[in-house]
């Protein structure tokens, strides 16, 4: 019969017209549920942090010192557990007002304890399923989140290259938290770290002056003489 034509000698009948508006309608919200993913997805493959800090160089008076912006790319296909981690603690704040307490010339500037400021502290700023470097099912066995870790993302291609951020943790798996290291541009490739520490960003501004801050005067523990300070760390996507 003709009750469903849609079309009557090539022009639409009022049930052909309805069809019409339902496949435009049907179109245009699919259009938008992928654009909407495509975004998302951009926005977290495409998240950078800026870390304002603030150092003297080395040799020069507390008159001298410098405050510089370092930009990092961060890689959350390659590492979603570390980027978000570090986001996370970056939009808490944790990272405001905090130190680079550990500094070592040829090899990479660390910091991130936001609990001690003396690279004896820091905790996962989420639940990632392990405490104390060891994996469990129940977050309710490790209620205390100064216990929680993340897990290792260290095989996931990238490698320790100058001006990359790596994840700082005990030489047991799984033990990383909140602390984080710099690797200055004068290095080689630090391979011996490849597979253990997880990379998860690359600076792509400010890495002269991780290189600047690597030449540091330190004292014990590799501390710097003079405080190098984190004024802030803030994430845009």
């Amino acid at each position: 019969g003709t009750t469903f034509q849609v079309l009557d000698n090539g022009s639409p009948t009022p049930v052909g017209l309805v069809v019409i508006l339902v496949v435009c309608l049907l179109l245009l919200s699919s259009v938008k549920v992928l654009s909407d993913f495509l975004n998302e997805q951009e926005q977290v493959s495409g998240s950078q942090a800026t870390m304002q800090i603030s150092y003297v160089p080395n040799g020069m008076d507390e008159n001298s010192r410098t405050t510089a912006n370092i930009v990092i790319d961060l890689y959350a296909s390659q590492a979603p557990d570390h980027v978000e981690n570090f986001i996370d603690h970056s939009v808490n704040g944790n990272y405001k007002s905090t130190i680079f307490h550990r500094i070592i010339d040829g090899f990479m500037i660390q910091g991130g304890d936001f609990q001690n400021n003396t690279g004896t502290g820091g905790y996962a700023a989420d639940w990632y399923g392990i405490c104390n470097g060891t994996r469990i099912a129940n977050q309710s066995d490790c209620p205390n989140q100064e216990d929680w870790n993340i897990p290792d993302e260290a095989n996931n291609g990238l490698t320790h290259l100058p001006c990359t951020i790596s994840m700082a943790k005990t030489a047991d798996p799984n033990t990383g938290g909140s602390q984080f290291f710099l690797i200055p541009s004068d290095i080689d490739h630090l391979d011996w770290l490849d597979g253990i520490h997880t990379v998860f960003g690359e600076v792509i501004e400010g890495c002269d002056h991780i290189t600047t801050l690597s030449q540091v005067e330190t004292g014990e523990m590799d501390r710097p003489a003079v405080t190098v300070v984190i004024f802030s760390a803030t994430v845009d996507n």
